[in-house]
């Protein structure tokens, strides 16, 4: 037999590559109208789901936001405050849908979109635990698809979700929060103070003694001081931080919270889970921002503390990591879901 010529050689290599490249763009096509699969065969909402919530006080109506179809990774957000809304979030459609991340928008119980009863008994960190249950349930997620990712006080509910139901999670991110409140109150006090003005300070504290934190020069230098170093260091506020944050209910942030992210003083105070760390045994990640209000060392010793956990350091990041270390802080979210798929 004769051997190929070189031009037919070249012109075999080129059909060869002209069909993978078709095969690559038609499964490109697949796989993008995949992740735009309804999500129901009746009218189509844009995602939008409304659950109906069962409480002490009756049932409420909490709203959620399907963006994205992946049957193996379905994240649902957790939004902090607490409060605040899922607007702020609204960041990650520029990130996840091209990696074809399925995520889950939700305003939690008396937030955003959804329902408000406006009865303080509901403002509970076990009930809202079981808020999230019930929103899993409704939205049919499961441990072969479920990541929970929860931002500050979403954190916090993320853990007490996983500590109880871990069961039912493939995976979990706990996204600038610490374990402990105490020792969050702790690093506030210690060294974050410590960087402001004395005289900027001692306004502060007086002002918080007076029980004065409405009066306009407390904000001020809250935000002129803090909130520009440690909650987002970018010259203004991205608008959907901003309109998340016009929408907080304030009643709420201030009987968990406190009335400032300067440390603690609500129903929050003494919530602490260091010591129950090691029992979640889910595939999770911890994010922390070099200059958050959170202790990035303290945050660093929370995942060696759960069992095969990972850390994120957002070295250029703040609280709100996910808009001032986009790079690092996406880079990471995206490289931890994909180890779950291998």
């Amino acid at each position: 037999m004769k051997p190929l010529s070189l031009s037919i050689v070249s012109m075999l290599i080129l059909l060869l590559s002209a069909c993978n490249q078709a095969a690559e763009k038609t499964e490109d096509k697949k796989t993008t109208a995949d992740y735009f699969v309804p999500d129901t065969d009746s009218v189509q909402t844009g995602g939008v789901k409304v659950i109906p919530i069962k409480t002490p006080k009756g049932t409420f109506n909490v709203w959620t936001k399907r963006f994205g179809n992946n049957p193996s990774v379905k994240i649902l957000l957790l939004n902090g405050g607490p409060g605040a809304t899922h607007e702020y979030f609204e960041c990650f459609e520029s990130f996840l849908p091209k990696e074809g991340i399925e995520f889950i928008y939700y305003d939690q119980l008396a937030c955003g979109n959804s329902d408000n009863p406006k009865d303080t008994s509901l403002y509970d960190l076990a009930r809202y635990a079981e808020e999230v249950e019930q929103v899993r349930t409704a939205l049919g997620l499961n441990k072969d698809n479920f990541y929970l990712l929860g931002h500050s006080w979403g954190g916090i509910l993320a853990m007490q979700y996983a500590l109880k139901y871990q069961a039912n999670l493939k995976g979990l991110i706990i996204s600038n929060m610490m374990a402990s409140c105490p020792a969050y109150g702790k690093y506030a006090d210690s060294v974050l103070a410590k960087q402001m003005p004395p005289a900027v300070l001692d306004t502060i504290r007086t002002l918080e003694k007076k029980g004065d934190v409405e009066n306009p020069t407390y904000m001020r230098l809250l935000k002129q001081y803090y909130y520009s170093q440690h909650i987002i260091r970018t010259p203004e506020w991205p608008e959907p931080i901003a309109r998340s944050m016009s929408k907080l209910n304030n009643v709420l942030y201030t009987i968990m919270q406190g009335p400032s992210e300067f440390g603690i003083s609500g129903k929050l105070t003494n919530w602490d889970v260091s010591a129950q760390l090691k029992d979640i045994k889910v595939p999770t990640l911890v994010i922390g921002g070099m200059h958050d209000t959170m202790d990035p060392k303290y945050m660093e010793w929370m995942s060696q503390q759960i069992p095969g956990a990972d850390f994120l350091l957002c070295p250029n990041g703040s609280h709100m990591s996910m808009y001032d270390d986009q790079a690092t802080y996406f880079s990471g979210l995206l490289g931890f879901l994909k180890k779950g798929e291998k």
